[in-house]
């Protein structure tokens, strides 16, 4: 079992194991597996043209997990959370090879995508650009300083907009509350006023949580989003005791609890669940029984 605890979950419109097949194509040292299955019976009306087919499918971005949750189509990925991609030599081999990876990983992401930033030189990167590919999902790539031989490669990013707008220091500052083990990075506010962006927003700032990199960001432009569904963090719980504690203190809004779900108070869902979930999920009926829940009870599945 990986020991990665905060696993991002990307919603996708029964089309989740097409898509991960497409980015184990795209990305390094990347694999993807079909990891369960809806039942054939006991599903809500909405679900039952899923019967059988893949429910979660696992993306290991070298050696980064993704779940990719096979759905329909009541949400999808937004910019408000993207993956940031950092290309750096010691995984490349050199400077050229880490430019010539991230090359040709934009080139696939950007077929039959969105180019969001464009792939340049910018006063904070010297090679970067900001794609979201034909599943949606959005994705950051850039090029590690030189002085960074060998930077984390994945790292979840949060972009406060919309309705959540210049709240990254606050959402960041509660991560930091509830999380073990969790560690203020870079802070760099924007300094002067750019569009919805007040002076004291967040143009950056990193931190980690349960040993993972974050990054948050206030949107420097207007949002018409925020988030959803569509992109979910979930979080990989020893027991109950820990499921118990996580939802007290994430969980803000009441109607948007179902099936170990939860909305915190800036709008970004979590997923608070068991860590063997895969194994409880094979007891007789408790898919039937997740149904009914809210917080996940693990003696109740």
């Amino acid at each position: 079992m990986s020991d990665q605890k905060i696993v991002p979950n990307i919603w996708c419109q029964g089309n989740a194991e097409e898509a991960g097949t497409f980015y184990a194509r795209v990305f390094p040292d990347t694999a993807s597996e079909v990891e369960s299955r809806y039942p054939e019976t006991g599903l809500l009306e909405f679900q039952k043209p899923l019967a059988g087919k893949p429910l979660t499918v696992a993306v290991h971005l070298a050696g980064f997990r993704l779940t990719l949750v096979n759905a329909g189509t009541e949400f999808a990925p937004n910019p408000s959370i993207s993956m940031f991609l950092t290309f750096g030599n010691a995984r490349f081999g050199d400077r050229d090879g880490a430019r010539a990876a991230l090359q040709g990983v934009w080139d696939q992401l950007a077929d039959g995508g969105t180019v969001l930033m464009p792939l340049d030189t910018y006063p904070f990167s010297e090679y970067y650009g900001w794609v979201q590919d034909r599943f949606g999902m959005s994705w950051q790539l850039g090029l590690a300083d030189a002085s960074n031989a060998d930077p984390v490669f994945v790292t979840p990013s949060l972009m406060f907009g919309g309705k959540a707008q210049n709240r990254a220091a606050a959402a960041r500052d509660r991560y930091l509350e509830v999380f073990p083990d969790a560690k203020p990075g870079g802070s760099y506010p924007y300094g002067t006023p750019r569009g919805p962006a007040t002076a004291e927003s967040l143009m950056y700032s990193d931190f980690t949580l349960c040993g993972q990199n974050f990054s948050a960001m206030d949107s420097g432009v207007e949002q018409d989003f925020s988030f959803t569904c569509g992109v979910s963090l979930e979080v990989r719980c020893a027991d109950q005791a820990e499921i118990d504690r996580l939802w007290e203190a994430l969980s803000a809004v009441p109607e948007a609890e179902q099936c170990g779900w939860l909305e915190d108070e800036f709008g970004v869902s979590w997923q608070i669940v068991p860590e063997n979930m895969g194994e409880l999920m094979e007891r007789p009926n408790a898919f039937e029984h997740m149904l009914e829940m809210h917080k996940i009870v693990i003696a109740d599945l």
